[in-house]
């Protein structure tokens, strides 16, 4: 049985590329550690804003023709759409990724229990060393009505 440690993980998001803060989350939370993610919105997607909202946009009109309650539910604020990046990196199925998840709290801007606290940034995960363009999650959220 993993330990479960008493202080929650604090990470900062801006500036941090998206998916290498969600793997590192999700391997921290799979671990047995709480994860609290901060400033959401400010994550940035590595790529072009045109095709990554096109993308995005394409997705969204994923549906079924069946009953609604099995349908893909598509987040569109920024700190739930994280949540759901980080989901997808965990077996959520299964009972450790069900309460790993659980484990994840994820937040728009920095509510005043976590102010004090000093955040993490991510190692390797600096978008300011990105070689491409890209968007943060609330401009992508502006874009697809989030």
């Amino acid at each position: 049985m993993k330990r479960m440690s008493r202080e929650p993980l604090v990470i900062d998001a801006k500036n941090q590329v998206l998916g290498r803060l969600a793997s590192f989350a999700a391997k921290r939370a799979i671990r047995g550690e709480t994860v609290i993610v901060l400033n959401a919105e400010k994550a940035v997607i590595s790529g072009k804003r045109k095709s990554l909202v096109a993308e995005t946009k394409h997705r969204l009109k994923t549906r079924t023709l069946g009953t609604q309650s099995h349908a893909p539910v598509h987040q569109r604020r920024p700190d739930l759409y994280l949540r759901r990046v980080v989901r997808g990196m965990l077996p959520w199925k299964k009972a450790k990724g069900k309460a790993a998840f659980h484990r994840v709290l994820v937040f728009m801007g920095v509510p005043d229990e976590y102010s004090k606290k000093p955040p993490l940034k991510v190692p390797g995960a600096d978008a300011s060393k990105l070689p491409s363009p890209y968007i943060t999650l609330e401009e992508l959220a502006k874009e697809i009505g989030g």
